[in-house]
């Protein structure tokens, strides 16, 4: 069958509904996962799904596809993307979860699991070929039944995180579909909570669920102002990333929170590798090995971290965009309610914590800046770019390509990547003091427009 061949991203299926992603597109995923599931040993599959509008018929469809394909369905409900890597780690081994993450209202897409993995690159376009060439199989006998997933989460968190004294916070769901599971989750570790747009509403009708967005926090720094409240979670549509909030209104961006959640890992973990991404500060690597670790930079994307964690079996993984992965006394997957939790059990120790928080080690530094390009352009830049900075700036600073291009220098860094998911390249820049980071902002992009002298600035979308 004819399917769009830009819905296969990275890391994720993801669309416009109905321009991309449809029932029909949404029934034929679920033939050809399931049948990816049977050839590998897994004939049970969970799904789950968010709280969009369109959900409930895409995750019809798609069930209706797994079953034509031969598996056994879970059907675990509305849930947060968490809750359904829970159900694949516990009830099962693979698992779908619809979603449209932070992306707007009426876009959706499916995040998936297979065989205790978070697929990515090659097997999802495997997956494309397989509907193209209607070659999935289809042997019937499939089956759906209904599980209810929350209390045994709900009670494994509240079983692992143990707080000194009970905290203050305000959370803010954004309409998402966390609203419906983290506020009582964090009440049951003991925490007097304040919620803000917890019922679930695909409309999102009081800001976007995108914590990475400093003007979607703006609620929840009103809250914390006018409460004795002592910090602020947010989250983002499916419940996978968290934004933290100081009582004094400062954002705690996720590399800074890796500084804090590393040095109590690696209290368990002594010398154990912690996985970050390319986009992550200059000033976590330090502060990871002063802790006791190993820090190994990799490319950004939830699914590649994940794997790389395995490879090397880290304890600890996080992201720029804000997914962080625990793998001691967790599962390796990205939680934006277990990090909340694991946040406050470090911050219950104190009396002060948005003054811990304050403390972390930080620079001077851009949000993302995206520059829109021709499909198929960013990648053919960001290869180009590599001996373009080894030649010019290799003598200076240290080049590093494991992710696009990354300059690092005594004083900060800039990096210029290829987004995954749309036809952007991805810049950031980061500097110990305001000079340094206006001198590497004009170097990389002196550098870039060497290769697109048209080249605009815009502001940060995914």
């Amino acid at each position: 069958m004819q399917v769009a061949a830009s819905i296969f991203k990275a890391y994720d299926v993801r669309g416009v509904v109905p321009d991309t992603i449809t029932p029909e597109v949404a029934r034929a995923l679920g033939r050809a996962f399931g049948t990816r599931a049977r050839q590998t040993g897994s004939p049970v599959v969970a799904v789950g799904r968010d709280g969009r509008l369109s959900g409930p018929e895409l995750a019809a469809a798609l069930m209706q596809g797994l079953v034509d394909a031969g598996i056994e369905v879970i059907d675990i409900g509305m849930v947060t993307t968490p809750i359904l890597y829970f159900a694949a780690h516990t009830l099962c081994d693979s698992g779908i979860q619809v979603t449209g993450s932070h992306n707007p209202k009426n876009h959706n897409g499916f995040k998936m699991v297979l065989g205790g993995r978070a697929i990515h690159g090659e097997e999802i376009q495997q997956l494309r070929q397989i509907i193209e060439q209607e070659s999935w199989e289809l042997p019937g006998g499939g089956s759906v039944r209904q599980a209810d997933v929350l209390p045994a989460y709900q009670q494994k968190i509240v079983a692992d995180i143990k707080l000194a004294r009970p905290m203050r916070v305000v959370v803010d769901s954004g309409n998402g579909v966390a609203g419906a599971t983290a506020p009582d989750i964090f009440r049951g570790l003991g925490c007097e909570v304040r919620e803000l747009y917890s019922e679930v509403d695909g409309n999102f009708p009081n800001h976007h669920p995108d914590p990475s967005k400093l003007e979607n926090l703006e609620d929840v720094k009103r809250v914390l102002r006018e409460t004795d409240a002592e910090l602020g979670l947010a989250f983002d549509g499916d419940g996978d990333r968290l934004g933290i909030v100081t009582k004094d209104g400062q954002v705690i961006f996720p590399d800074r929170q890796m500084m804090l959640f590393a040095q109590d890992v690696l209290q368990r973990v002594p010398g154990g590798t912690i996985v970050f991404d390319v986009k992550c500060s200059q000033r976590l690597a330090p502060a990871i090995a002063a802790a006791g670790g190993q820090p190994l930079m990799y490319k950004t994307g939830h699914s590649l971290v994940k794997a790389r964690m395995k490879e090397v079996d880290s304890p600890l993984g996080g992201e720029m965009s804000g997914h962080i992965f625990f793998k001691e006394r967790w599962y390796g997957f990205d939680d934006g309610t277990y990090a909340g939790a694991r946040l406050l059990e470090i911050l219950s120790r104190h009396d002060a914590p948005s003054a811990v928080l304050n403390a972390l080690p930080t620079s001077f530094s851009t949000p993302e800046i995206n520059v829109a390009c021709e499909e198929g352009e960013p990648h053919r830049i960001a290869a180009a770019l590599l001996p373009l900075a080894e030649q010019q700036l290799g003598g200076e600073a240290q080049v590093n390509g494991i992710d696009g291009v990354r300059i690092d220098w005594e004083d900060g860094f800039g990096l210029i990547r290829a987004s995954n998911t749309t036809p952007v390249l991805v810049l950031r820049f980061e500097g110990h003091s305001e000079a340094a980071l206006q001198r590497i902002e004009q170097t990389m992009l002196g550098l870039l427009r060497q290769l697109k002298p048209d080249a605009v600035l815009g502001a940060s979308a995914h």
